[in-house]
């Protein structure tokens, strides 16, 4: 009977290890996942701005939101948009936004790294040729729109 109890044993001991090893894969996804975000609204805004040629910080019912953004379409150019009232931290990087560029309201917008400024700074850009200059976009190509 000895060798009945060993092999149990021994099979609770294989499963052990199994269990431990699927735990142990687990946490350490965890932890490189947890290290992958931003520790703070300020970290998540900084690396936002310097991961994307334009952004947007935006809410999507916002009228002002919408002339900027409407901008970037007439130049064919597609920002990172990040709409504030449809994520649970944009109260946070809101308040972030305001700590960087001195403004709480929206849109706050950044081109290549840049802060460029509201809705009105952006069409103003529009206007006088200078956006298209941060763009590096050629002049003839802004003629045709």
């Amino acid at each position: 009977m000895p060798s009945a109890t060993s092999g149990n044993v021994q099979s609770l001991l294989q499963y052990v290890s199994v269990i431990t090893l699927m735990v142990s894969i687990l946490m350490a996804s965890y932890c490189i996942s947890v290290e992958a975000k931003p520790k703070s609204s300020t970290a998540f805004v900084k690396k936002t701005i310097s991961s994307h040629s334009v952004v947007i910080f935006s809410k999507s019912y916002c009228p002002y939101c919408r002339r900027a953004k409407a901008v970037f379409k007439e130049l064919k150019q597609e920002p990172h948009v990040v709409e504030l009232d449809e994520r649970e931290d944009g109260g946070k990087i809101q308040d972030a936004l305001s700590k960087i560029v001195g403004r709480r309201t929206v849109p706050q917008v950044f081109i290549n790294g840049k802060h460029l400024g509201g809705s009105d700074d952006t069409v103003e850009a529009y206007e006088n040729g200078e956006l298209a200059k941060l763009l590096a976009i050629d002049s003839a190509e802004e003629e045709e729109l």
